[in-house]
């Protein structure tokens, strides 16, 4: 079995980029993305929430089922671990995401426990910053092959993409005012 634990971080507010994202504008968009992950992921083509509850701590769990576009789940290019929930269809996932306002979604796979956190910081200068770390579980693949290789290589472009395309799309989304 192969665990791939690795992290991208990317500025929220580059230089020349409009409008300024705010953190509750990009803490907003986190919580939409748990719910309209398919405006987020290109490869999501689809995101049900199922189920909903509040922790006895306050912190909002979702339970949701994506769907992924066909193919898109060989490897990590669901942005998850190798594996699908239960049924017949690997191009379905469910998942739970837990909220820890105003800075952190914790999702988890189901299926496999590969985790996902999205994380909003600041840096020492107080610019914004966007880091996805991921623990992707591959238990189909052994750990030292040339396919995990290839699996570790992949997954740190996925990762730039997923933090980069996020906060396009939060960007996208308070410029057409969907986002205040």
């Amino acid at each position: 079995m192969v665990t791939l634990n690795l992290a991208y971080t990317a500025p929220v507010n580059p230089s020349g980029a409009t409008p300024v994202l705010t953190p509750s504008q990009v803490w907003v968009g986190l919580q939409r993305k748990v719910r309209k992950a398919h405006e987020f992921v290109p490869v999501i083509e689809s995101c049900t929430v199922l189920a909903e509850e509040t922790s006895s701590s306050d912190n909002l769990s979702v339970l949701r089922e994506v769907r992924f576009v066909a193919g898109a789940r060989s490897g990590t290019a669901n942005g998850g671990g190798g594996g699908g929930d239960n049924s017949t269809n690997g191009n379905l996932v469910r998942e739970t995401c837990v909220h820890y306002p105003p800075c952190r979604v914790d999702f988890e796979q189901n299926a496999d426990g590969s985790t996902i956190s999205n994380i909003v910081s600041k840096g020492p200068d107080g610019e914004l910053l966007m880091t996805y770390a991921f623990e992707w579980r591959h238990p189909d693949v052994r750990e030292g092959s040339e396919e995990a290789k290839v699996l570790e290589e992949k997954s740190w472009k996925i990762a730039k993409l997923a933090v980069e395309s996020s906060i396009d799309t939060i960007r996208r989304l308070v410029s057409n005012g969907e986002i205040q």
